[in-house]
């Protein structure tokens, strides 16, 4: 959006409407490195029109098709001082998944994005890629973006391991180029595996590939095998819709209908649907699709492990406060080095409705003793789409909800200033 703010209003505390939502960006950018891995042969269908997908399939066509001077939403792909440079933005996903694509496949370029996206480690990926055989360089600060590829690659093991308890994405990148690999690859997981849904999402659409895996206790092992001819449907997302979820919640009554959510997902945030019983909130599952009702339930859960899900930690957590539902929070480790520290960021913006998120070593207690709304809210958003979507839910509680940079929403979910007005929200800017 050309705005650097807009303000949220919703006339009424009742909400029904039908929402269309974009297909999961999770899915999407796994879809796009199984289709480049197997040169088409993986076709995918309804991609997510999130700028991080935007981003990466933009550079793997561009890769493909040997471009050196194109952009794809925020990203590029350019020649700079007669050298490929691949600039992703802000897309976490993608220069995660691209640190392994690229090395593997022979590709000789720099990969760089934001300036917050060079504050984000990813030395412990690169460390495991280079005892494979990935020649790869720091071109700034040791452990961090940007990185330089060779096109030099000779495989020199087939096993690596990798702390469990970082990031997900970390072991999807060296899964999904696994099946590339000569000597194939046997990823071992060091500790307890975060988010351990998304690395359950990424072996089920390798299956949907064709590729076959094993996985025993903490060992992972995929042999160097072909792709298959195949497709893959990418769902709607699922944390797209926890949003609309945390509508419902602060809602005096509401009835959404969300279409093409399956019961059966391969999204970890699915699991929204049993967190937002705790809020009041009914799911049910009907041919129009999924459909949320506010059943006037009080809340009553006081302790939430998102260990598995914690890109629903800030939606989740912002709903108990505005209901002034005092509860504890675990499973957020990697909240801190998201496109912001998100933990800072829930505790500077909740501050300005008399809450607090208080940090106990692994545990984070809600304390509503002190909430209250003000007629106006100022909300930041650090450059993080999260954050604005988590917060605009306030403008059922807040007369008049300011809302910064709220462009950041173009990272997963374009349209969602968009879809709050179908909702009856009022968008002032």
């Amino acid at each position: 959006m050309p705005h650097t703010s807009l303000i949220l209003s919703k006339p009424g505390t009742e909400t029904s409407c039908t929402i269309q939502l974009t297909g999961s960006k999770s899915e999407s950018n796994r879809a796009l490195i199984l289709n480049a891995l197997s040169k088409g042969k993986v076709v995918v269908n309804n991609l997510s029109s999130a700028d991080d997908t935007v981003i990466l399939n933009g550079i793997l066509r561009g890769l493909e098709n040997q471009e050196d001077n194109a952009t794809f939403g925020s990203g590029s792909l350019l020649k700079v001082d007669n050298e490929l440079t691949a600039n992703i933005g802000p897309a976490g996903t993608a220069m995660r998944f691209l640190t392994a694509y690229l090395p593997v496949t022979g590709t000789a370029a720099v990969l760089t994005g934001t300036e917050r996206m060079k504050q984000r480690p990813i030395g412990i990926l690169t460390d495991a890629l280079q005892q494979l055989g990935a020649q790869i360089e720091y071109a700034g600060v040791e452990g961090y973006p940007p990185l330089r590829f060779s096109k030099d690659f000779k495989q020199a093991t087939n096993q690596v391991s990798i702390r469990g308890n970082v990031s997900s994405q970390y072991i999807t990148a060296l899964l999904l180029v696994a099946p590339f690999l000569e000597k194939g690859l046997e990823l071992h997981i060091e500790g307890e595996l975060t988010s351990r849904p998304y690395v359950e999402m990424t072996l089920a659409m390798m299956e949907e590939a064709g590729i076959t895996y094993q996985w025993n206790g903490s060992l992972i092992s995929i042999q160097n095998q072909p792709f298959q001819d195949s497709q893959i449907t990418v769902e709607p997302d699922w944390s797209a819709a926890s949003y609309w979820y945390a509508i419902a919640a602060l809602s005096d009554q509401a009835k959404i209908v969300l279409p093409f959510l399956k019961a059966k997902s391969l999204q970890g945030d699915s699991r929204i649907t049993e967190i937002m019983e705790h809020f009041g909130i009914a799911s049910s599952f009907t041919e129009n699709g999924l459909e949320l009702v506010k059943t006037g339930a009080a809340p009553k859960g006081t302790f939430f492990d998102l260990k598995d899900c914690p890109d629903l930690a800030q939606t989740v957590i912002v709903v108990s406060a505005a209901l002034g539902h005092n509860a504890t929070f675990t499973g957020l480790e990697t909240l801190k080095i998201k496109e912001t520290d998100r933990i800072k960021a829930l505790q500077n913006e909740l501050a300005k409705i008399g809450v607090l998120l208080k940090e106990d070593g692994e545990l984070y207690h809600l304390d509503c003793a002190d909430l209250h709304f003000p007629q106006q809210v100022t909300i930041a958003t650090y450059e993080d789409h999260r954050m604005a979507m988590a917060f605009a839910p306030l403008a059922l509680k807040v007369e008049q909800l300011e809302i910064e940079e709220p462009g950041v929403v173009v990272k997963s979910y374009p349209s969602f200033w968009d879809d709050l007005q179908k909702a009856g929200f009022t968008i002032n800017t």
